[in-house]
């Protein structure tokens, strides 16, 4: 077997196709570079480039052995990084969209930190890239998918979607009671944009009012909105300032409804029949940091009323 050192020369060399800028990025002689890369494919038996009057190009083992060594190498400087946050602190990155890490993630992750403080955090939210949750550095990812989606080690069920009338308790001063869902029809809606349910992380059907007025209410037929969003944060804004009524997610706004910022109008909820899930990077669901926060966010979701009805 060829030597590491052999590897990572023939992928810098790879890179530039030319012995003599992997030379100078390597600071080493352009004869060590040629040498190094003569005794790879010798080893290999097979050739790695084609040299060329003006320059030189990969062979197809060459432009597989690339592929194979950029992945290795990624792989391994990755698990150096790991190993050196293992003896001390560790940052965890966790993924899922703005609304799910902002108002969901982040409060459990600081309440963890005040017990943990060795323990970091990296946020990657997104409502456009629904790949961060498969990108090598994430740990966690919140995702949300149907029921038959296959649970294991890997994927934890966590609660279902779910969604109610939620305002400020000085709007349902000055505009209550609402007694029936149909006096919500009177109310100022507000909703989320289908922009945000178009794009690729969020490419399911959306829950608008329409849905919840046809379940609880169907007798109503014209729903006005008198304020519209692609944000989800700025929905839960308007509605804690006193601005209209929103559909609130259970778990995006279990936070505000008991520290008394919004308040549930009535039980009248509506089920997407969608299941929110706990991705686990299987690579590093091991290391103790994450399954501490893994256990700690499990416990925290049990102490939450709301998620439980």
């Amino acid at each position: 077997m060829p030597s590491l050192g052999a590897f990572a020369t023939f992928e810098v060399a790879a890179k530039h196709l030319s012995f003599t800028q992997a030379a100078s990025e390597l600071n080493v002689t352009q004869a060590a570079i040629s040498q190094q890369i003569r005794g790879l494919e010798k080893a290999l038996d097979r050739r790695l480039f084609l040299r060329k009057y003006n320059g030189m190009e990969l062979t197809f083992e060459g432009q597989m052995l690339l592929e194979a060594v950029t992945q290795g190498l990624d792989r391994l400087s990755e698990a150096i990084f790991r190993i050196g946050q293992s003896g001390g602190s560790q940052t965890l990155t966790i993924a899922g969209t703005y609304a799910g890490v902002s108002n969901f993630i982040k409060p459990i992750a600081d309440d963890f930190r005040r017990t943990n403080p060795d323990v970091g955090f990296t946020l990657l939210a997104s409502d456009e890239n629904d790949r961060l949750q498969d990108f090598d550095e994430v740990d966690l990812a919140v995702i949300c998918g149907h029921g038959r989606s296959e649970i294991g080690p890997n994927l934890i069920a966590l609660f279902p979607e779910v969604v109610e009338p939620v305002c400020s308790p000085a709007y349902l001063a000055a505009h209550g009671p609402f007694v029936s869902p149909t006096d919500l029809a009177h109310a100022d809606l507000m909703e989320l944009h289908r922009m945000h349910w178009s794009s690729d992380a969020i490419a399911w059907y959306p829950l608008t009012w329409r849905d919840w007025f046809r379940k609880h209410a169907p007798e109503v037929d014209e729903i006005p909105q008198d304020f519209v969003s692609n944000s989800y944060g700025l929905l839960v804004d308007a509605a804690e300032e006193g601005q209209g009524v929103i559909l609130g997610f259970r778990h995006l706004v279990h936070q505000a409804v008991t520290e008394g910022r919004l308040v549930r109008i009535f039980d009248r909820p509506l089920n997407a029949g969608r299941t929110y899930y706990l991705k686990i990077n299987p690579r590093t669901g091991k290391h103790p940091n994450v399954r501490a926060f893994v256990t700690y966010l499990l416990d925290a979701i049990e102490d939450i009323p709301m998620l439980k009805r």
